[in-house]
């Protein structure tokens, strides 16, 4: 039974690999396709180089390059467990052509101490296959998602979870807009993407706000860290959404990485990669999309896209800058024009909003409001399944309010919507 459920990997590493390149060895030219990969220096992950090169390795009929290459992968990483999958078959099928993945990697991988039931293997062979695939794409460098997107003081990276390839990419802030930096394999939830409720062992999908690192002891199971997620966000709790605990974590001590679909709900990295993360998110307000299926730009797409945002930009940000400039009048209808019918806030609609607002301004009190340090970050298109089909914008601000009764000054977030190419807000509460 276990041998029926492993011959599949290796036919599917050649079915991902074939879109790219033919997969007869015979067939290549030029050199070893590892060698064009390596040196390609696809990725920043050494771990993951090794495995891809082993898998090419095998598939082209070099099994002895191969075992060297597991037995490096297994020193760079101790406790990789599809390493010594690998190893154990290459090992056991030596002087034999080498078909199926986990046939004799299993036993020998449970001699080492590492046992493997049927439901781990599918796991590893998963694994593989994403990552190979991930790994044979040309486009993942100069792809950027077509997000909205302006930083605020502090933030200098954008971090985007693409669950349908269980990849975490890295773009850092410069002048044109986003810079790729990094990627980094990933597991979610055991059940996909698009948390609903508690327990349903399924990844949020949205945009959401990485805290720092959690100071307290936490099991070994978390490896390295956790960093908090701010699930439910503001619109997941008004689409009755629940759960709590998503976090960005490690993996335990004895486990190098996880499959793609193991976690409860965590988005789930190796150590190695989340100490790589670290510097990034140790100071908190680290804007995390989370989507599964995000639009991506072409490099040639890229310069159109951003003029698009860049105009945005600037009818959203002279949109916020009318909002404030309304309501530091108390002009009350000017000020409400600016709040769609669909608004919500966390004690209910536009109409008790409105009530509360005409009350306050009723007497037409002298108010000075400032607005610093701006973000805005677009929301990935995940809302529209729930009848929001505008796009929309998260704008994060500091506030600064001063009347004659009153000085506050607090971090305040807003969600906007495009309806009818006019921007207007949907969401007001604290940040």
């Amino acid at each position: 039974m276990l041998l029926s459920q492993t011959r599949l990997l290796f036919k599917a590493v050649a079915v991902a690999a074939c879109v790219v390149l033919p997969w007869n060895a015979t067939a290549i030219n030029h050199g070893s396709m590892t060698d064009q990969l390596l040196a390609k220096k696809l990725g920043s992950n050494l771990v993951e180089s090794l495995l891809v090169k082993s898998l090419l390795e095998i598939t082209e009929g070099k099994n002895k390059q191969a075992f060297n290459t597991v037995n490096e992968l297994i020193r760079a990483a101790p406790n990789f467990k599809l390493a010594y999958l690998i190893r154990g078959d290459l090992l056991t099928a030596q002087g034999r052509g080498l078909e199926t993945f986990g046939a004799f990697g299993a036993s020998a991988a449970n001699t080492e101490g590492t046992s493997t039931s049927k439901d781990e293997l599918n796991g590893l062979r998963d694994e593989a296959r994403t990552r190979i695939e991930h790994y044979l794409s040309a486009k993942k460098v100069s792809q950027q998602p077509n997000l909205l997107v302006q930083f605020g003081a502090g933030q200098s990276h954008l971090i985007v979870v693409d669950t349908a390839k269980s990849r975490l990419f890295l773009y850092k802030k410069v002048d044109d807009g986003l810079q790729y930096v990094a990627d980094y394999y990933v597991t979610i939830g055991k059940n996909g993407a698009n948390k609903q409720v508690e327990g349903d062992k399924r990844t949020p999908l949205g945009l959401y706000f990485a805290s720092g690192k959690l100071n307290r002891q936490l099991d070994d199971f978390y490896g390295d860290g956790a960093y908090p997620l701010n699930y439910p966000n503001e619109l997941d709790q008004h689409q009755k959404k629940n759960g709590s605990g998503i976090w960005l974590h490690g993996t335990p001590t004895d486990t190098y990485s996880r499959p793609p679909r193991a976690s409860d709900g965590c988005v789930v990295l190796s150590n190695p990669d989340l100490s790589a993360l670290a510097p990034i998110l140790k100071a908190g307000r680290v804007p995390v999309v989370i989507a599964d299926n995000l639009e991506w730009l072409e490099k040639d797409q890229v310069k159109d896209q951003l003029e698009a945002q860049t105009a945005n930009k600037q009818a959203l940000e002279n949109a916020l800058e009318n909002w404030r400039k309304d309501w530091v009048s108390q002009n009350t209808d000017a000020y409400l024009s600016h709040y769609s019918k669909k608004f919500f806030y966390n004690d209910g609609g536009l109409q008790k909003w409105a009530d509360y607002k005409r009350g306050i301004q009723a007497a037409k009190p002298k108010v000075a409001i400032e607005i610093n340090d701006v973000s805005m970050f677009g929301y990935p298109g995940e809302h529209k399944a729930h009848g929001l089909t505008e796009p929309m914008v998260v704008v994060n601000f500091e506030q600064d309010f001063r009347s004659p009764s009153l000085q506050n000054k607090m971090r305040k977030r807003q969600y906007w919507i495009n309806e009818n190419s006019s921007w207007k807000i949907i969401y007001e509460g604290a940040g």
